[in-house]
């Protein structure tokens, strides 16, 4: 199986760092984001991943080249003319995975104990188009899911935008559950064939879409921690979850 570690963004809430570095680069425990993620990976025996790169691109290059990829294979993904978001860059990247039946697609900013085996799981016993790792903690953007854990819609609680699955669903039902979107997914390679958005989007609204014919999923995650290294103020949650 192969990952794509999503690297590309402009880490706006980690200014002044960002003025001069890409996000991936940030430091938790003396090494980098980016290389807490590719030996995460490594635990689940996935030695071969890509790396979409645009903010100070040359400085994730380099950091790679010299690490020799801290021992796993590594591509580049250049999104340098534009930044296409999570699911342009994506698609952009799709020809990396021509080969593979499953993907593993990661936030390069997340900070997590949780086992990825249990998802890699998940997929294989109940082969939706896309698994979804998800937990029930605040945020200001959630995923809605039934209680078949079937991807329903997405409620924005700060401006109470709502964006269905179905168009007959015109408000969020009762009956559904609202989760946090942890950045991490595992999906079927056959899922570039089905996304009709082109240019720069997120992949939540490509799942949106999807949902409507094909099965997104959720795995409820919620018993393990996820850090958001996009934030500062999380940097010392995120210390106690890694190795020195």
């Amino acid at each position: 199986m192969k990952a794509m570690l999503l690297a590309a963004g402009l880490g706006t809430r980690l200014k002044p760092f960002t003025n001069h570095h890409p996000k991936a680069l940030f430091q938790v425990n003396g090494k980098s984001i980016l290389e807490h993620n590719i030996k995460y990976l490594q635990k689940y025996h996935i030695y071969d991943v890509v790396v979409n790169v645009h903010h100070f691109a040359d400085q994730i290059e380099d950091i790679i080249k010299i690490n020799h990829g801290w021992g796993s294979s590594i591509e580049i993904s250049d999104e340098r003319q534009e930044l296409l978001e999570t699911g342009g860059g994506l698609l952009k990247a799709c020809s990396y995975f021509n080969k593979q039946d499953l993907i593993v697609v990661m936030n390069s900013d997340i900070i997590t104990n949780f086992p990825l085996q249990i998802l890699i799981d998940f997929q294989a016993q109940f082969q939706p188009l896309a698994s979804l790792c998800i937990s029930s903690r605040d945020s200001k953007r959630q995923l809605l899911f039934n209680s078949k854990h079937e991807l329903c819609g997405w409620f924005n609680r700060t401006n109470h935008e709502f964006k269905a699955v179905h168009i007959d669903d015109k408000v969020p039902h009762s009956n559904w559950q609202n989760f946090s979107f942890n950045g991490i997914q595992i999906m079927q390679t056959q899922i570039f064939d089905n996304i009709t958005l082109r240019g720069k989007f997120s992949l939540i609204d490509a799942y949106l879409l999807l949902a409507k014919t094909e099965s997104i999923l959720g795995y409820d995650a919620s018993m393990w921690q996820f850090v958001d290294m996009g934030k500062i103020e999380n940097l010392k949650a995120a210390e106690q979850l890694v190795e020195v």
